[in-house]
């Protein structure tokens, strides 16, 4: 399921528009964004948790030349599904 075929999906769920279903799925990703950018973390009980974690710098290999090379530090998203929808799927 791609964006699009999410925002119709809810439109017919919710009854509404496709416009005010695209706009609150935007407001949604947009707040889990900002929360996250900010160091803090979102979770929806049932479905899962989204919160940020440093991974640290290191040395990796090229895997065509095998030279050694610098990997970076980062902040790395992580998701956590909650029990509801690991039960769903399986």
């Amino acid at each position: 399921m791609n964006k699009s075929e999410l925002i119709d999906a809810m439109a017919a769920d919710a009854g509404i528009t496709k416009a005010a279903a695209k706009l609150a799925l935007e407001s949604f990703l947009g707040n889990v964004g900002s929360t996250l950018k900010g160091g803090g973390r979102v979770s929806l009980v049932g479905f899962g948790s989204w919160s940020v974690s440093n991974r640290a710098a290191r040395d990796g290999r090229n895997p065509q030349t095998g030279d050694t090379i610098k990997i970076a530090a980062k902040n790395v998203v992580k998701f956590k599904a909650g029990a509801d929808l690991e039960g769903s799927v399986n």
